[in-house]
């Protein structure tokens, strides 16, 4: 199937004046069939894009509940290469875009140029290395122009004017703009200082800006849209609704449909 360009997406819903909602999930969580339907599911239900995370034993910026997805995924039997299968599978499916979160050592002990070859076949639109630093990136960036790969990087408060700016020459798709400090997980609402950072963002960039970390609300992502964001992504909310009704999946996929509608709604400008 031919996919559809994040230049495509963030044209597309600024023309129906609305924002981007992009749910994130862990590829495998709770087992193959139950991820690859859910991530069905929410394309239909009216997410944008998608962002997977592959399994990792040590996601240092991720909080318990992706951590918690990640062991769900190990036990169901996940591996690289069943995630691939995965993006295969779910490419197969829908054009809307999709991108990869996770940590550097899996990409490097597959081989860069190969790795990146293989989400370029497969049709995935962007990658996340959370873990590696721009400063560090000359490999991945070489191997995501090669193959049309978005290379997406995240700022945050932490990050100076000076930086931001390098990372402006060098980002595809978007900037992903964690909204706190920290590990990724639920948060009850989003500070002052996350909304600072979108505007001081945006003062650096034309480029889209999408903010992670802590969304869980509808109302979490009409206040980062009207602090100039173009899309809100959210993880630990969905995985939360996973984890609460492993024993009912049809309880589950009605909980996470009627969370992604809502959602969604919410960016309606």
């Amino acid at each position: 199937m031919s996919m559809k360009t994040y230049a495509e997406m963030f044209k597309e819903t600024k023309e129906n004046d609305e924002g981007v909602f992009i749910p994130f999930l862990v590829a495998g969580d709770p087992d193959y069939d139950t991820s690859l339907e859910l991530a069905k599911a929410l394309v239909d239900s009216g997410a944008d894009a998608l962002e997977i995370g592959f399994p990792f034993s040590d996601p240092i910026a991720d909080g318990k509940s992706v951590q918690n997805g990640d062991i769900r995924a190990f036990k169901s039997g996940m591996t690289v290469a069943k995630c691939f299968t995965f993006l295969k599978d779910l490419r197969e499916y829908t054009d809307k875009p999709f991108g990869l979160l996770l940590y550097y050592n899996l990409v490097y002990q597959h081989g860069i140029d190969e790795f990146y070859k293989k989400l370029s076949d497969i049709g995935v639109n962007s990658i996340l290395i959370a873990d590696l630093p721009p400063e560090e990136a000359d490999d991945v960036i070489e191997a995501s122009n090669k193959y049309g790969i978005e290379q997406v990087f995240i700022v945050s408060q932490a990050t100076s004017n000076e930086r931001l700016e390098q990372i402006t020459k060098i980002v595809g798709g978007f900037i992903y703009v964690a909204s706190v400090m920290g590990t990724t997980g639920a948060r009850t609402e989003v500070s002052h200082d996350s909304t600072d950072l979108i505007k001081r963002v945006r003062e650096h960039t034309d480029l889209p800006l999408c903010v992670g970390f802590g969304i869980s609300k509808p109302e979490h992502v009409k206040t980062v849209l009207d602090a100039g964001s173009d899309g809100a992504i959210v993880g630990s909310a969905v995985l939360n609704i996973i984890e609460e009704n492993l024993d009912n999946k049809d309880v589950m996929f009605a909980n996470v449909i009627d969370y992604i509608k809502e959602m969604k709604k919410a960016t309606k400008r």
